[in-house]
């Protein structure tokens, strides 16, 4: 063989050698891109391959907390899970595997989901039956995700109470928007969403209940999450709701449930130098905390049909007639028109009479002042004097002091009550239908005249204070978490258009009605207390008992009402109420009579400094990372009967 040959051959080797070895690298190096793709990047890839679309879950924010003037949470939150379901990719099948799950009928659950279908059938909406889950339900709903398209477990926060009470009427309850509120509250609100329905919680609806966050999953063919989207970078977070801070002093409203407990009735208390509510009680009341989460259709139909009608808010609604506690506004008004002084006299012979009608007093007092008309409660000086104010100038007197109009305090339920005036009296009883005998008997706060127990607060601060009006309010401050701020709300206040040496004649007379008058029940040790028994003639039973008073008498920090319905002499019931809350405030002392459940004091606290710098954030609530294990049914569950 040539040398040419020999040459042209090793050429030829040289260069199969290089081809073979340059193709094995290029097999391997597919051959390592395929392993990489289907064993180390096969799972996330299998997702992206059956994800179908792109879903956006809704992150429900918790509402904001609620703390009294003392820095105490009275209400905070804790995480429920509740069900969400897609309309549009339910199934009937799934339908009767969830109610099996949930223990309910089928048709309770069919009938929340068309509700939302009529809404938006694309959107999740959470179901009544469905709120505040067990974690075996949600162990279950986890395994049997296939057979549940449309179905999630979303976490749904719910209220918890630090309370030993309940401040019901005060605080109010959250309750699922109804159809109209999604036609009437705007774009915010999804069906299954909660509001406020009463109290506080609906008054400050927009500011406590947060803004809502969402974040963006990719969903199977079965609507089933398979990955976060964009790796959660288009989220939007939830935002919680701003905190609530009161004037509400939380040991004085439940020492005020608690004394008023298995009456009907209300107490507030005003601090006179602001309007803030310290105390504000409505009894018979009922228990928030079966308001919260998923609330027991039984629970509820027993409030509503209790024939003592908790719901009613006895504090700020029902309206009475005030009795002798209106006495003060009486003189106030004859003073300022000159009709009497400090030192004028009427006579008193037990009984006042007017034609052949006769009004009765507690006693013969004969010549009798002011002051003293007060300390022993004299009709006949009264009934007197609203003969001679007559009907315009007892309308008008009323009026300031804010009567028959609502003081427009941040409860939501409040009626204006009744003030007589001339043109009422024409319209109820025809212009020639009554006669001055009428103004006899509203001398001494009966007739044609309805006052709520909040009125008779404001009222009483005003006289506590020289005749200054603030707007009642039960919340003085809202912590701002975008801003990191404490913002003190604004409330009006006016001046009673009465000479201030008046005001000092009316505490004066309070001040003896208490020291040595009818209300000496009410003597708080190392504290003057200057206030008025009253007791209003009920024409459907026993009278109801008033007692209004303020504490220092001089220096006034609390003006308090106490109205116990069908209850008799105010000194008998109202007064020796208002005497054990008085010696709360300033003694400290709790009757020992009275039982006090300390258990909240255990209660998760999270205390904010005055002047907070950051927000209190909520981290998130995992599902159980081992679900209860289900067998997977082979059929569909019959639902439940």
């Amino acid at each position: 063989m040539s040398t040419q040959s020999t040459e042209r051959n090793i050429l030829a080797s040289q260069r199969y050698r290089v081809f073979f070895w340059a193709v094995m690298a290029i097999a391997v190096l597919y051959s390592a891109r395929l392993a990489q793709l289907q064993i180390v990047q096969g799972a996330r890839f299998r997702l992206k391959a059956e994800a179908q679309a792109i879903k956006q879950v809704k992150i429900e924010p918790f509402r904001g907390n609620i703390i009294d003037r003392n820095g105490r949470y009275i209400v905070q939150n804790a995480p429920g899970f509740s069900v969400s379901i897609v309309p549009y990719e339910f199934t009937p099948e799934a339908c009767q595997l969830l109610a099996e799950i949930l223990g309910v009928d089928s048709s309770a659950i069919m009938e929340d989901v068309m509700k939302a279908a009529r809404y938006n059938k694309f959107a999740a909406a959470k179901i009544a039956v469905g709120k505040d889950i067990g974690y075996d339900a949600i162990g279950q709903i986890e395994e049997l995700r296939d057979d549940l398209p449309g179905v999630d477990v979303v976490i749904d926060p719910k209220r918890l109470y630090a309370l030993d009470g309940n401040a019901a009427h005060l605080l109010g309850y959250t309750r699922e928007v109804s159809e109209w509120h999604l036609r009437t509250l705007g774009n915010y609100y999804d069906p299954g969403d909660i509001t406020g329905e009463t109290g506080l919680e609906k008054a400050y609806e927009t500011q406590i209940r947060g803004q809502k966050g969402y974040s963006f999953v990719a969903v199977n063919k079965n609507g089933q999450r398979v990955a976060r989207f964009n790796d959660g970078m288009s989220d939007v977070p939830a935002r919680e709701g701003f905190d609530l801070y009161l004037g509400l002093d939380a040991s004085l409203q439940e020492l005020g449930e608690k004394l008023l407990d298995g009456q009907r009735g209300g107490i507030v208390g005003i601090d006179p130098r602001n309007g803030e509510m310290l105390m504000f009680v409505s009894k018979p009341d009922f228990d928030l905390r079966n308001f919260t989460g998923r609330t027991s259709r039984a629970y509820y139909n027993q409030v509503y049909s209790n024939p003592e009608k908790p719901l009613i808010n006895r504090a700020s609604t029902p309206i009475y007639p005030p009795g002798s506690t209106w006495k003060m506004l009486m003189a106030l008004a004859g003073l300022e028109t000159g009709i009497i002084t400090r030192t004028s006299t009427f006579y008193c012979t037990g009984a006042y009479h007017y034609g052949n009608r006769s009004c009765k007093c507690h006693g013969a007092h004969g010549a009798i002042a002011v002051e003293h008309a007060l300390r022993v409660s004299c009709n006949s000086y009264f009934n007197q004097l609203g003969l001679k104010l007559g009907i315009d100038q007892f309308h008008e007197y009323g009026t300031m002091f804010g009567f028959g109009q609502k003081t427009n305090a941040d409860v939501t339920e409040e009626e204006r009550g009744i003030l007589a005036s001339r043109a009422f009296m024409d319209r109820r009883y025809g212009k020639k239908g009554w006669n001055q005998y009428r103004m006899v008997n509203l001398g001494i706060g009966q007739g044609e005249i309805g006052v709520t127990p909040l009125q008779m607060a404001v009222y009483t601060a005003a006289l506590a204070n020289g005749g200054v009006i603030h707007q009642p309010h039960a919340v003085r401050e809202i912590y701002n978490n975008v801003t990191k701020r404490r913002e003190r709300l604004q409330h009006y206040s006016r001046r009673v258009p009465i000479r201030p040496e008046y005001f000092e004649i009316i505490r004066n007379g309070m001040k003896m009605v208490v020291e040595s008058g009818t209300a000496v029940g009410a003597k708080v040790p190392n504290v003057s207390v200057a206030g008025k028994t009253g007791t209003a003639e009920n024409p459907h039973g026993r009278d109801h008992s008033w007692f209004v008073c303020f504490a220092p008498a001089d220096s006034p920090t609390i003006a308090l009402c106490v109205m116990v319905e069908n209850a008799g002499f105010g000194s008998q019931a109202a007064a020796p109420i208002a005497q054990k809350l008085l010696d709360l405030k300033f003694n400290g002392t709790w009757p020992a009579t009275v039982p006090r459940d300390t258990s909240w004091m255990s209660a998760p606290s999270r205390q904010q400094p005055d002047a907070p710098s950051t927000s209190d954030p909520v981290g998130p609530f995992m599902l159980p990372t081992k679900p209860k294990p289900v067998a997977r049914p082979s059929a569909p569950i019959a639902a439940r009967p």
